[in-house]
């Protein structure tokens, strides 16, 4: 798969008065990071919940962001076509759905209406807790002026546009939850842990945010399998051995957790070499309860 022109545009102009208007419809966890985040930025916008419904008067904006769930994206645009909220002026309508193309706003798409996927790869929590966007990536697909538009936002909030050719959005989508999603169940597992281990649930969780830092920042720099760390790595079998005594006595429903965590971690391992194959070996056999 090849990389479309991921070179950064130029930042948007600094005049307040050459400024885009962007409008967000929904205002869930990614509709309000993104304006908050917008904002802080110096951009105009207006952020209108999806229980609201669609406003009765045309949309003036440049840039509209359908920030809702997969199932209601191509309803709302034929919504917004039949209440003629665009097509006025000239607009790019977006949606940041990770598994969706373009496709999904055809029903506004027009003369005046350009429209692009635009998928932030951030984990977005809490309506109440925006995350930090530098430095992360927003995938960006369809018209090119819309895709222009996304990817001068991007660049706005400090985020890294790219566009990839070709591109699985499910394979795509289900990456990003991968690891989003199961690094928060591994620190769920870890806290639970620690907190049986004797340090108090709150402070475990505390401890654990600068490790999954470190994790990604090692991720980013170093790539995988060098970002992998720990026994498993190193070939200890009889550290993975004491882990797992030690979970069956503490925690008895995180011993097969950790054991398709390790199993995951030995192909790694073994592509590194910094330990004989029989090391890794005497993990698997570890794992396999055979040792």
């Amino acid at each position: 798969m090849n990389e479309m022109d991921s070179t950064r545009p130029s930042p948007m102009h600094r005049d307040d008065s050459a400024l885009p208007e962007v409008f967000i419809y929904g205002a869930g966890k990614v509709g309000r990071g993104l304006a908050r985040a917008s904002r802080d930025a110096g951009l105009s916008v207006t952020l209108r919940p999806a229980r609201d419904g669609l406003p009765t008067e045309r949309i003036e904006a440049d840039l509209v962001i359908l920030a809702v769930r997969d199932g209601a994206i191509a309803p709302a645009a034929e919504a917004m076509r039949d209440l003629g909220l665009v097509g006025h002026r000239d607009v790019a309508v977006v949606h940041c759905a990770g598994a969706l193309g373009p496709e999904a706003l055809a029903a506004v798409r027009g003369r005046r209406v350009s429209v692009a996927q635009m998928h932030p790869m951030i984990s977005f929590a809490s309506p109440a807790f925006v995350p930090f966007l530098e430095r992360g990536h927003l995938h960006i697909d369809g018209d090119p002026a819309a895709v222009r538009a996304a990817r001068a936002l991007g660049v706005r909030l400090g985020m890294t546009p790219r566009t990839f050719s070709d591109l699985d959005r499910v394979a795509y989508h289900a990456a990003a939850g991968l690891v989003a999603n199961g690094a928060a169940a591994l620190a769920a597992a870890g806290v639970d842990l620690l907190e049986r281990a004797g340090i108090e649930r709150k402070t475990a969780a505390e401890m654990l945010g600068p490790l999954l830092r470190t994790v990604a920042d090692n991720v980013e720099v170093l790539g995988v399998p060098e970002a992998l760390t720990g026994p498993v790595r190193r070939g200890d079998a009889p550290g993975v051995a004491r882990h797992l005594e030690t979970l069956r006595r503490l925690a008895p429903h995180l011993v097969p957790f950790y054991i398709a965590a390790a199993a995951t971690q030995l192909p790694l391992a073994r592509a590194l070499g910094e330990a004989p194959p029989d090391a890794f070996d005497a993990i698997q056999q570890v794992l396999d309860g055979t040792r």
